[in-house]
């Protein structure tokens, strides 16, 4: 089978439980919500929204890495937008294991006989989606002995899981007595009060709970703006999705570029903070603005 695939690169993980951690991302292409509210200055009044990556001129953009970031909307539209798909890289499972094994080498990336000391995270678009989902099991599988030990799976947490994708889980997660991964859900819930109104139908505590019926590792984390109204919506979403507080916890203070993060990151904190929850900062964008390919 051909995937498309956004872009595959070397980085840290950005945000929450494995912060700072050396990570190989495959971003593949497609998503079922636009959080189109995500920057605005009215996240839930539609009718206000500017949504830059609709009106860029793509005359002169040949690559993913010559757009610029998208300070409204998702900041990473052009991993779903039919406008970009002409960008996308059509790949074999074969093509895409070579080029993670590219990024391999090197210090740090430790390789045990029977399993890879790497971190490798499936994003997108949304990673779950079903046609991704064949795309993961058959990456996997052609890692053979190599599979790394730690996957991630960056998702909005609306998408059940294939059988194909279960079964290959549950045969493959790490137990000390065995080589295998640790399957890390890292689930994005998207809030009204911040991201629009597709929030509302993206809360399933069915899907999370398969989530976890096959991983307990994983973690919840909520982009706030500090309002109690954003607040508020979080503790609701974290008792409905995952009453029994299986996954951590975490907060981001809300915005794609430092300016944004800086002008009220400190207070978002505290409140978090007060409230029980971890904090994150959105590494990758003090390090690297958010561009493309970090």
């Amino acid at each position: 089978s051909m995937y498309y695939v956004s872009e595959i690169f070397k980085s840290i993980q950005g945000e929450g439980h494995y912060t700072g951690v050396p990570t190989i991302w495959i971003r593949s292409f497609g998503c079922n919500l636009e959080c189109n509210g995500f920057g605005q200055k009215h996240p839930t009044i539609p009718e206000t929204y500017e949504l830059p990556y609709q009106t860029l001129d793509l005359s002169s953009i040949h690559t993913v890495e010559d757009l610029p970031v998208f300070d409204k909307g998702c900041d990473s539209s052009y991993s779903w937008s039919k406008r970009y798909k002409h960008l996308m890289k059509k790949m074999t499972v074969k093509e895409i294991v070579s080029a993670i094994e590219d990024l391999l080498p090197g210090y740090g990336w430790n390789t045990n006989e029977g399993g890879t000391d790497f971190h490798l995270a499936f994003t997108g678009g949304e990673p779950l989606m079903k046609k991704n989902q064949k795309m993961i099991v058959e990456v996997m599988k052609e890692f053979g002995f190599a599979t790394p030990k730690y996957v991630t799976f960056e998702t909005n947490g609306t998408q059940s899981l294939s059988q194909e994708l279960l079964d290959y889980m549950r045969e493959t997660s790490y137990d000390p007595s065995r080589y295998g991964s640790e399957y890390f859900f890292s689930v994005s819930p998207k809030l009204f009060s911040v991201s629009g109104e597709e929030a509302s139908d993206a809360i399933k505590p069915d899907v999370l709970k398969l989530y976890r019926s096959v991983s307990s590792k994983g973690q919840l984390k909520f982009v706030s703006n500090g309002s109690e109204k954003s607040f508020q919506e979080i503790k609701e979403v974290c008792d409905e999705l995952d009453p029994f507080s299986v996954y951590s916890r975490w907060v981001m203070p809300v915005g794609a570029t430092l300016e944004e993060q800086e002008a009220n990151a400190g207070d978002i904190a505290m409140d978090a903070v007060e409230r029980g929850y971890n904090v994150s900062a959105r590494v990758h964008c003090y390090l690297f603005g958010n561009q493309i390919g970090t």
